[in-house]
């Protein structure tokens, strides 16, 4: 997704250095070109030859270092790259740039470019927690910078807290968000991802197999795109996507009080959570034992949020999914209209590459006039991508007068 993007990746003086080699890597598997420039306190944590190798470029040390007789190191790198990195961002660096100054390549690039600079701190917890530190980063903001908050976990002084420096993965993706263009910049998208789960004693539930994969994607893909997101989702083993507003939620009913507190703020919504239709009646205290014979649970009906959500729609756009093992366009063409939706996406269990667990899909997009839209194999991602094409179709057409 960055292939031929032209990124500038700056690496300052922390223990996180090493990782922005990995970071480095991944931009270049991803197919962009990049280019390095490390601090002099960078030097010392990582060799300037590492980058060099894995880049292809020589790196950016000397602010007077020139490529060309007539070109300053600095100009040119501003003038060159469609993103400046910077990773691991220090208290130093974001301090420096806070207060206009401009000591070093680095930092003089930063200020001599209107590229945007995405910043990912890297530092001590109680350094993080600086209100000095915290003060430089809200000015930063405001004035337009982005930023990736890091991560909670284990640090190189031996504390446990808030400062290591994201996944690779992570940072790549806010660089791609950050360059893609915002076609759904005035949305508020909410979907919903995951299973539920209906407890009947402390120990065991009735769910599914859905892993939120489609959900989590679509999340990924809407927010990428300049949407404001609100996910809501059951319990998976996925992290969120950077930047969305996350709810988790355990039961249907749960999920319900949470979508429905949402969405008054919502221009669209897209359920792609698989919602358990019944729970049990009863719910023991206590586990329930084994015992000589059959056991039998009684069940009640879940709440239907689509059903609920298409009574309420008013000039939203709304989005459901329909998983089936038989049927499949008899059974979503039913709960297109029944649940008063836009379009509902449909994929069978029995097609290879879809469905439950899978990180690909193969779906049929159903509209209200009955057009079908078949959608091949391909990644979940892809696959939410067109999804949100037709969102952003939907509301195109609403804009220029045609359609409800």
């Amino acid at each position: 997704m960055l292939a031929e993007r032209k990124i500038i990746l700056g690496i300052t003086g922390g223990i996180a250095a090493y990782k922005a080699a990995e970071l480095a890597r991944e931009l270049v598997r991803q197919g962009a070109e990049v280019r390095a420039v490390m601090t002099k306190n960078a030097v010392e944590f990582v060799a300037p030859l590492t980058f060099q190798t894995l880049t292809g470029h020589p790196v950016g040390l000397d602010m007077f270092q020139t490529r060309e007789r007539s070109a300053i190191e600095h100009i040119s790198l501003a003038n060159w790259g469609e993103l400046i990195i910077v990773a691991p961002a220090t208290a130093d660096i974001l301090g420096k740039v806070a207060g206009g100054l401009a000591c070093d390549l680095l930092s003089t690039t930063i200020m001599a470019t209107r590229m945007p600079v995405l910043f990912v701190p890297a530092m001590n917890d109680l350094m993080w927690e600086n209100r000095l530190v915290q003060g430089n980063i809200q000015k930063l903001k405001e004035a337009g910078y982005f930023f990736l908050d890091p991560d909670t976990g284990a640090l190189a002084c031996k504390s446990e807290g808030k400062g290591r420096m994201p996944e690779t993965a992570a940072i790549a993706g806010e660089a791609d968000r950050i360059l893609s263009p915002k076609d759904l910049l005035e949305e508020t998208i909410l979907i919903t991802a995951g299973p539920t789960r209906e407890p009947f004693d402390p120990v065991r539930f009735i769910s599914n197999h859905s892993s939120g994969k489609m959900g989590f994607a679509l999340a990924a893909e809407a927010r990428r795109r300049g949407a404001r997101v609100i996910l809501v989702s059951g319990p998976t083993g996925l992290k969120p996507p950077a930047g969305v507003e996350f709810v988790p939620i355990t039961t249907a009913r749960e999920m319900r009080e949470a979508v429905m507190k949402e969405l008054k703020r919502t221009t669209a919504v897209i359920k792609a959570a698989a919602v358990s239709d019944y729970r049990p009646a009863e719910l023991s205290k206590n586990k329930i034992k084994k015992q000589p014979g059959k056991m039998t649970i009684s069940l009640e009906m879940n709440p239907d949020i689509l059903s609920e959500i298409g009574a309420l729609k008013g000039k939203r756009i709304l989005v459901g999914f329909a998983m089936e093992t038989e049927g499949l366009l008899e059974h979503a063409r039913g709960k297109l209209a029944a649940k008063n939706l836009d379009l509902i996406v449909a994929n069978s269990l029995n097609e290879e590459g879809a469905g439950f667990q899978c990180d690909t899909n193969v779906v049929k997009i159903i509209d209200q006039e009955g057009g079908i839209q078949d959608v091949p194999r391909m990644e979940k991602l892809k696959v939410a991508g067109i999804i949100l094409d037709r969102v952003r179709a939907l509301r195109d057409k609403r804009a220029d007068g045609i359609g409800p």
